[in-house]
């Protein structure tokens, strides 16, 4: 059996699948993330998730044969990378499990580990891929530096995009209303309140303001769709970093996936994302994601371990993952 654990920013999910394909248990907690957790704290959350994983699962540790550890800006501080390493150590014997960045299960769920290219565009951003051994990644900067077409960062545009239209260096669009209306402000200034005041919402909640966004392109707001184009060609000019990268041949169709909320929460993105891939100089084939990151991280825990579920079992999986209620 293999463990996987996909721990983002805002939540944390966890699954048990066997090599036939079948999933013996899902758990859902809030974020393991040592940056607003403390590692003590993460560690401590990481194991009673796991603890109840088995438990559902009416399974020992012992039983587990390889976990892996998405973990959410992990390998972003080498001195603290090896406090990581250790956190389900309290449970797992350390030969038994393997902690990296939660990208890997995102890509080995989207393109079930064959090689290819995965973004991730959740609160945050970055693309990464493989491709015969070699392995790359681009962004994932963190929202200050970079994150570009990520939730937070579209959510940033928008916010721009109404200070422009409320003090007219913009035409005022259906964003302005509808931001007016759902944040209930009396005064458009008070939006500064709400970002910079001692009470403002933390990165997760920030990022919900690009579902506004969406919903003013829903309306034809053609600055916030114009801020879906931008995003999308962002994230190409990661997956164009990493296939440079990875040098892949300028011939070669590469696979290429995307998860992450800002994807699964904006068609508009999503459209965007696969035109701006289609006007790219190489050739790509964009795919739909084949499993959720959570699943990916156990697909990439039994590689870890030597034993790569074979086709009969992904097809099960794929059967199991769809009438399983697994975060995406």
């Amino acid at each position: 059996m293999f463990l996987g654990v996909d721990g983002g920013g805002t939540k944390t999910a966890f699954v048990l699948i066997d090599a036939r394909g079948g999933i013996r248990a899902s758990h859902v907690t809030g974020s393991v993330s040592h940056l607003s957790q403390g590692v003590d704290g993460a560690t401590a959350l990481l194991n009673e998730g796991i603890r109840a994983l088995l438990a559902r699962g009416v399974t020992a540790a012992a039983q587990v044969d390889f976990a892996f550890f998405g973990l959410s800006s992990y390998g972003e501080d080498s001195a603290v990378t090896p406090r990581l390493d250790g956190m389900p150590a309290g449970l797992l014997e350390a030969r038994r499990f393997r902690c990296g960045n939660d990208m890997l299960g995102s890509w080995a769920g989207s393109l079930a580990c064959a090689d290819g290219i995965s973004v991730i565009a959740g609160t945050g951003s970055m693309a990464y891929g493989e491709h015969h051994g070699r392995r790359a990644r681009a962004g994932g900067w963190g929202e200050l530096i970079g994150d570009e077409g990520s939730a937070y960062w579209i959510a940033r545009e928008g916010m721009n995009l109404f200070s422009r239209m409320s003090d007219g260096r913009a035409p005022r669009g259906p964003l302005h209303a509808l931001v007016r209306e759902r944040l209930g402000l009396d005064d458009d200034l008070d939006l500064c309140a709400r970002i910079y005041g001692g009470d403002a919402n933390g990165r997760g909640e920030f990022a919900q303001f690009a579902r506004l966004v969406h919903e003013a392109a829903e309306r034809s707001d053609t600055g916030a769709r114009a801020i879906f184009l931008r995003a999308a060609a962002e994230l190409v000019g990661a997956v164009r970093a990493v296939r440079r990268a990875l040098e892949v041949p300028a011939a070669l169709v590469l696979p290429v996936s995307y998860t992450g909320g800002a994807f699964a929460g904006s068609p508009w993105l999503v459209d965007a994302f696969k035109l701006a891939l289609a006007g790219e100089s190489t050739p790509y084939e964009c795919r739909t994601p084949m499993f959720p990151p959570v699943v990916g991280a156990a697909l990439y825990a039994a590689r870890l371990a030597g034993t790569p579920l074979d086709a009969a079992a992904l097809a099960r999986l794929s059967e199991q993952c769809a009438g399983a209620a697994l975060p995406a």
